[in-house]
């Protein structure tokens, strides 16, 4: 299937397309006229990508796992990794969405007088998000 029929059905742009190309993710198996042609097998690789990225791999990541020859090498340990680090991000958004929530009902005259708020604020700006957060 040629480029545009690659990028109408899956979503992805020609652009970004091309963009994979250079970067190995996927190839091409030739031409019709200027435009490249893709086997079918494209899509399934492209939903790949799509989930690597959604979870966070770097293009690079997802290049290793994908392989040259076209038979994906998932490396289970780097997917236990991901995962911890997703549960990681989960404690983190929970910690913020918890504070939040607290904020806009909380009862004290002013949200810096808040004890929680407060808590909240020094961790944001400690750069705590980025590491542990206890809100509690």
């Amino acid at each position: 299937m040629d480029i545009a029929e690659v990028a109408r059905r899956s979503g992805v742009p020609a652009s970004t397309l091309r963009f994979y190309e250079e970067k190995g993710l996927v190839s091409s198996i030739g031409r019709q006229g200027l435009r490249r042609v893709f086997s079918d097998s494209i899509l399934e690789r492209l939903a790949l990508i799509a989930l690597g990225r959604a979870v966070g791999f770097s293009l690079d990541e997802i290049a290793r796992m994908l392989g040259s020859k076209g038979n994906p090498t998932i490396d289970r340990e780097l997917l236990v990794s991901k995962a911890d680090e997703l549960d990681r991000s989960i404690q983190k958004l929970k910690a913020m969405r918890d504070g939040l929530r607290h904020a806009a009902v909380c009862s004290a005259p002013s949200h810096m007088e808040c004890p929680k708020f407060r808590r909240l604020l020094g961790l944001a700006a400690y750069g705590a998000f980025s590491d542990k957060v206890k809100t509690d």
